[in-house]
C-alpha cells in the first residue's frame, strides 16, 4: 500500500476471491463455475462480434434486454445488464444505501455484501444465521433497513421459500430489499414475479454459473421501472459501456438457447444429489442444497485438513477458516467424470486418516 492510499480505506478488507490456478493439474471445484462449456449459440454469437471490438457496445444493451425480459416475463424498462452481478449489486448499495438506509444481511452469506458497505461508507448490520445456518425470517420484518439476502444463500447452499421473501419484502415497504439469486436457477424458484407487486424489491442474477458464463462476467437486476432508473443513474455516472460486445452478444445466445441452459441445470442437479448420497454414506453431514455446490463436513476431521489432502491428491475446493465454518468445505459440481474422482479421492483420504 503506498503513502498515498487514502486513509478512508485504512479499514477496508477486500474480497478474497477462490484460488484460480495457472496450470491445468488440478480438478476445480471451489468456486462455483459450470463443467460445461457456454451454449454453442453463445459461443457463436461472440465470434460474430469479435471482428467488432473497435466499436463501444451498445450500453442499452437493447437486443439483449429485449429477450431477457421476454425470458424473464417483465418490461423492458424493469431490467439492468451489468458487468458480472457483483457491479449491479455495488450500485445497489450505492444507490438505496447511506447513513439514514443502513445495510443489513446475514453474518454467514456472499463475502462482497461487507466489501461494498465498506468501500461505500455504509453502516451495516450482520444478523447471525441461526444454530442450523438457516435465515431467521423474522429477524428481517420491519427492519427499516436496505436489506441483501443471498437465495439460496453461499455457501450454505441453503433456501428461503417464496412465501419467506415476500413476508420479508411486504413487511419492509419504506426500504429496498435486495434477493440476489446467483444460484436460483438449480432448483428454487425465483422472486422475479413478485417485482410486480412490491415496488421496493429488486431480484439480482447472474450468467455465470446456470448459463456457463463465469468468464464473460454477465449480471442483471430486475425491478419496477423507478428503481432500474435508479440503477441507471449510477451506472451512467461510472461506466455506460459496462457490458463489452462479446458478452452481450454470447448473453443473447444462452438466452436463445433453454433447451441447453435447463439440460445442464437438470444434469448438476442430478449429480448433486448423486454427490449428496455418496458423502453422506461416508459419514458426511452434508447441507440440503438448493446451488451447485454443496456444503459438507465430517466428524473427526478439521476442515482444513481435508481441504489439505484434496488439494495434494490435485483436487480444489473452499475452505472457509471462520469459527462456524472451518469444519465444512463448499464443493462445486462438477461434471459426473470429476464427481467420480472426487469421491474416489475422498475415499482414499479417509482410508489414510481413519
Amino acid at each position: 500500500m503506498s503513502r498515498f492510499f487514502s486513509h478512508k480505506f485504512d479499514s477496508l478488507t477486500p474480497y478474497t476471491p477462490g484460488e484460480q490456478p495457472r496450470d491445468q493439474k488440478y480438478i476445480k471445484l471451489n468456486t462455483n463455475e459450470s463443467p460445461f462449456p457456454p451454449s454453442p449459440k453463445a459461443q457463436e454469437r461472440a465470434r460474430e462480434e469479435a471482428g467488432k471490438l473497435e466499436l463501444y457496445s451498445d450500453p442499452c444493451c437493447t437486443a439483449l434486454t429485449a429477450k431477457a425480459a421476454q425470458v424473464f416475463g417483465v418490461a423492458e424498462d424493469e431490467i439492468i445488464f451489468s458487468n458480472g452481478s457483483d457491479e449491479v449489486l455495488n450500485f445497489a448499495f450505492m444507490a438505496f444505501c447511506d447513513e439514514a438506509h443502513p445495510a443489513i444481511f446475514p453474518d454467514i452469506t456472499y463475502g462482497f455484501y461487507k466489501v461494498f458497505a465498506a468501500l461505500n461508507g455504509i453502516p451495516y448490520t450482520e444478523v447471525p444465521l441461526k444454530e442450523d445456518f438457516t435465515i431467521d425470517v423474522g429477524d428481517y420484518v420491519n427492519q427499516r433497513k436496505t436489506i441483501f439476502i443471498a437465495n439460496p444463500n453461499a455457501p450454505t447452499g441453503l433456501y428461503l421459500s417464496l412465501a419467506q421473501i415476500e413476508q420479508i419484502v411486504a413487511s419492509n415497504r419504506e426500504n429496498i430489499v435486495v434477493i440476489d439469486e446467483a444460484y436460483i436457477d438449480f432448483g428454487g424458484e425465483t422472486a422475479i414475479p413478485l417485482t410486480k407487486k412490491y415496488d421496493n424489491l429488486l431480484v439480482v442474477g447472474t450468467f455465470s454459473k446456470s448459463r456457463s458464463m463465469a468468464g464473460a462476467r454477465l449480471g442483471y437486476a430486475v425491478g419496477c421501472k423507478a428503481l432500474i432508473q435508479d440503477l441507471n443513474t449510477i451506472k451512467y455516472s461510472v461506466n455506460p459501456y459496462n457490458v463489452n460486445r462479446m458478452t452481450m452478444a454470447a448473453g443473447l445466445g444462452a438466452l436463445e438457447d433453454g433447451d441447453y441452459f435447463r439440460t445442464n441445470c437438470e444434469k448438476i442437479m442430478a449429480t448433486r444429489q448423486r454427490t449428496t448420497e455418496a458423502l453422506e454414506s461416508m459419514g458426511f453431514t452434508v447441507l440440503p442444497s438448493l446451488t451447485n455446490f454443496v456444503f459438507a463436513k465430517r466428524d473427526g476431521i478439521p476442515g482444513k485438513a481435508l481441504y489439505t489432502k484434496l488439494r495434494e491428491k490435485g483436487i480444489l475446493v473452499r475452505h472457509f477458516d471462520t469459527p462456524r465454518l472451518t469444519d465444512y468445505l463448499r464443493i462445486t459440481i462438477g461434471s459426473d467424470s470429476q464427481m467420480d474422482t472426487f469421491i474416489a479421492t475422498i475415499k482414499t483420504i479417509l482410508e489414510e486418516i481413519l
